[in-house]
């Protein structure tokens, strides 16, 4: 008797992650394709290691801020509480509480030294935005002379600040180049830009100014150079001009470089100290005194350690609200995602 032809039972097909059908067998199933049935095994994430060797190499630099920057200024803002002078600094200091942060206050210069700080880093931050934007369009490619320049600019940011306000102290001299070139075209004085009331402040926020200009050109150079070329030629077909060009798409394309310059150059404009010292020292008088120097006449000449902490800790919450306020603003007008 012949039998029919024997029929072979097969398993249902499985279903996969979105309901579509797979062969028994099939890697999907955890299923061999000689049919020995073993569970799928859940590849553990290899970020253990890697997250591990990448915290490594970041608390050898969180460990160096720490101890160079953090520390210093808890250290200074403790003194700031306390009575600390050179007589006591090794001895142990009594508590004063807030008691220095009222007599800086009450200091009868203490409203115009920081009314000549705001001045002074006005001055030198809108200066510096805008001579270092016009030398970084002055050493683009394009220009005749742009390579001598832009290595002159490296020179010059390479100076140290002590020789820089060296220089200048002399150039501004009674008997310096400056005003030799002014009597010469038909000044009937000398000009006391140093030791002038009303200009002295003025005179060392310009080479203030002078001396970032060349690191802000650098940066607007870089970011200039990043703008796409076409952009450049689009708005020359449209009939752009070139103040129209610099204006809709050079100022445009570097705003972020212009956002993080000028949080720099505010910083670097109110922690100047060494302009100030080496070219006016404060004067005359303190017309040209700013809350650092003011910091270094107390802790160092009057010898009030705690009283310099306290014109420090003070200069130095003025830039953080700025700071703070500078980024938040900044934050709100970007495009959300």
């Amino acid at each position: 008797m012949v039998s029919g032809p024997s029929r072979e039972k097969h398993a249902p097909p499985s279903l996969g992650a979105r309901g579509q059908a797979h062969p028994v067998g099939s890697p999907l199933t955890g299923e061999s394709l000689l049919g020995a049935s073993r569970p799928l095994r859940r590849r553990q994430p290899q970020y253990t290691y890697r997250g591990d060797r990448r915290l490594a190499l970041v608390i050898p630099a969180a460990a160096l801020i720490l101890a160079l920057s953090i520390f210093p200024i808890i250290q200074l803002a403790n003194m700031s509480l306390h009575d600390v002078t050179l007589a006591t600094l090794t001895h142990d200091w009594d508590f004063v509480g807030l008691r220095k942060y009222q007599e800086l206050f009450a200091h009868p210069d203490f409203w115009k030294i920081l009314g000549n700080t705001l001045a002074f880093v006005v001055v030198v931050t809108a200066l510096g935005l805008v001579g270092g934007f016009a030398a970084a369009v002055a050493v683009s490619p394009q220009k005749r002379g742009a390579s001598f320049l832009l290595g002159l600019m490296v020179f010059l940011w390479a100076m140290p600040p002590v020789v820089v306000a060296s220089i200048w102290k002399f150039l501004l001299s009674g008997d310096g180049l400056v005003n030799t070139i002014l009597l010469n075209i038909g000044f009937s004085e000398r000009v006391g830009f140093l030791f002038d009331k009303d200009l002295a402040l003025w005179s060392v926020a310009l080479v203030n100014a002078w001396a970032v200009i060349p690191f802000n050109a650098l940066i607007f150079r870089a970011a200039i150079l990043g703008i796409d070329p076409n952009l450049i030629e689009a708005a020359e077909m449209d009939g752009a001009g070139a103040w129209q060009r610099i204006r809709y798409v050079f100022i445009a394309s570097v705003r972020p470089s212009t956002m993080v310059l000028t949080v720099l150059t505010v910083v670097y404009a109110f922690r100047s100290f060494d302009y100030i010292y080496i070219m006016t020292a404060g004067g005359p008088g303190t017309a040209s005194t700013t809350l650092p120097y003011f910091a270094y006449v107390e802790a160092l000449v009057n010898r009030d350690i705690a009283g310099g902490a306290a014109t420090a800790i003070l200069a130095l919450l003025i830039v953080v609200i700025f700071a703070y306020v500078y980024v938040r603003d900044l934050r709100r007008g970007e495009p959300e995602d």
